[in-house]
């Protein structure tokens, strides 16, 4: 059944209104591809990936303290609705980095996509560039960058940069990812080297070790021109070659001028949880923080990233902006982030178990459905904005 057809007062983009599609379509015996429960797709998805991609999605660092505590987080606060607050008309639009986009909500950058569908991010940016929503792009890609944008169009893209150890690589990937048509770059801080992750370890299943999510370097003339034989020829030797070269050397912050020579756009560094590591970003000129625990895949046993928040944003939310990322599922739960003052969030994990099940469509039926779940839930707490809404909305 075509959006032409929906029924419902949401206004805007009316991303409530799939509510009513997936119900008026049951009138005709059809129902939706897959659970519109965001909370239940990791346990579905299983089912559908072999042990070593599902491990390698889901696993968390240690003993997985910290993937709970980002959800424990999210369950200790609670919504207080409002009443009679006149919300039937919504309009979920914000602006992230000057941009204006339709919901506050952002893909996360997630690699090697390729182990849970073939399709892998070019099925995922199809699905985010049809609903207007901005894909963040890992380095990690299964697909080079100019494929991705190929896939995204018109859509808005960032790039989220493992910051390679080769200063002429990391400037060459920054040059395309430019040309490309990426307008923001998203700097990842926290996985410097891999954690401990159990999951992964009892399979002995590294996918960059067989030479998945290796697309950009691949085929970056920077990188290709440090190899004695193409990475066709002698793949391995080019696999390993790039694992040593984002691998086993963290960064300093006098290094960061570095990047703001090689990129004209927007720079957000993303893994801060230290309202102090958000100061420093602030003064080194950087345009924005993403408050993240790497959903729970780096330290084991670290803060809850929603805990973290509320220090971010007293500490820099008036200098820059602040996004989160990690263990967010539904839409309550980019609501709560929203009231704790990030102006945008990064949504990971449910959407790759969207792929999982049925590629582009997959993809695009979970953000659909998170997004009328935000827009819903919104409306029914008593806001017609994301603006609206502030710490007093929550009750902990």
């Amino acid at each position: 059944m075509s959006e032409s057809t929906d029924q419902g007062a949401a206004a805007g983009p009316g991303f409530g209104n799939y509510q009513n599609e997936i119900y008026l379509n049951g009138l005709v015996g059809e129902v939706p591809p897959f659970t519109t429960d965001l909370t239940a797709l990791g346990a579905s998805a299983s089912t559908r990936l072999d042990s070593g991609a599902y491990g390698y999605l889901a696993g968390s660092a240690g003993s997985g303290a910290t993937h709970r505590a980002n959800r424990a987080a999210f369950e200790r606060r609670r919504l207080v609705p409002h009443m009679l607050a006149d919300a039937g008309d919504r309009d979920l639009s914000t602006t992230v980095l000057g941009t204006r986009v339709p919901a506050p909500v952002l893909l996360a950058p997630l690699g090697v996509q390729s182990i849970i569908h073939p399709q892998g991010e070019l099925a995922t940016a199809r699905a985010a560039s049809a609903l207007g929503v901005p894909v963040v792009l890992s380095t990690h890609s299964s697909h080079t960058l100019e494929e991705v944008a190929e896939a995204d169009g018109e859509g808005r893209r960032w790039f989220q940069l493992y910051w390679p150890n080769d200063d002429d690589v990391c400037a060459s990937i920054l040059q395309r990812a430019a040309a490309s048509g990426y307008s923001a770059l998203v700097v990842t801080l926290d996985t410097w080297t891999l954690a401990w992750r159990p999951q992964d370890l009892d399979q002995s299943y590294l996918p960059f070790l067989r030479g998945v999510g290796t697309a950009i370097p691949f085929s970056d003339p920077a990188f290709r021109a440090l190899l004695a034989e193409p990475p066709e020829e002698n793949p391995e030797a080019a696999v390993l070659t790039w694992v040593s070269m984002f691998t086993g050397r963290d960064r300093s912050w006098d290094r960061l001028p570095f990047l703001r020579e090689h990129w004209d756009g927007p720079i957000v560094l993303k893994g801060v949880l230290h309202p102090d590591d958000a100061r420093r970003a602030v003064d080194a000129g950087m345009d924005g923080v993403v408050v993240s625990n790497h959903g729970g895949r780096q330290v084991d046993g670290a803060v809850a990233a929603l805990d973290a928040l509320p220090e971010v944003v007293r500490a820099v939310g008036d200098r820059t902006e602040v996004l989160f990322d990690s263990g967010v599922r539904t839409g309550s739960d980019v609501l709560k982030a929203l009231a704790l003052g990030a102006r945008a969030v990064l949504y990971g994990r449910p959407y790759a178990y969207g792929l999982a099940h049925a590629g582009e469509d997959g993809v695009r039926h979970v953000l659909r459905s998170l997004l009328a779940d935000l827009d819903l839930t919104l409306g029914l707490s008593g806001h017609r904005t994301p603006r609206e809404l502030t710490p007093s909305d929550l009750w902990c």
